[in-house]
């Protein structure tokens, strides 16, 4: 009997939901421009600031095609390396007295190797 109750009904593939009576958030479409010529919109709500730049399906790079305001990027960092990072916690002189005091306990043979 269960199985006849369910009979001629999709589960799944359609909404039985309807927007009447739905009041929707107030809208506004952007269009981008990119370097390679596409252009597509972007739908944003009415009271959102659009970014300048927005990326493409091409992976390039497009432009706000109506902004006039400033480059909203920003600078990429510069890369830090294990060395500058260690730089930020010591100075040269700590590292110097501590590379020493490493050195004795290794040559003492009082550093093992792991495994």
């Amino acid at each position: 009997m269960a199985e006849r109750s369910l009979r001629g009904m999709k589960i799944g593939a359609n909404s039985l939901e309807s927007e009447a009576g739905v009041a929707f958030a107030s809208r506004r479409e952007e269009t981008y421009v990119c370097r390679n010529g596409h252009t597509f919109t972007v739908t944003f709500a009415q009271d959102a600031e659009a970014p300048l730049f927005w990326e493409c399906k091409c992976g390039e790079e497009a432009e706000l095609h109506s902004g006039d305001g400033e480059d909203d990027r920003k600078p990429p960092k510069p890369v830090r390396t294990h060395w500058d990072m260690l730089l930020e916690r010591r100075n040269t002189e700590e590292l110097a007295e501590l590379l020493k005091e490493r050195l004795e306990l290794l040559r003492a043979g009082k550093l093992y190797r792991r495994g």
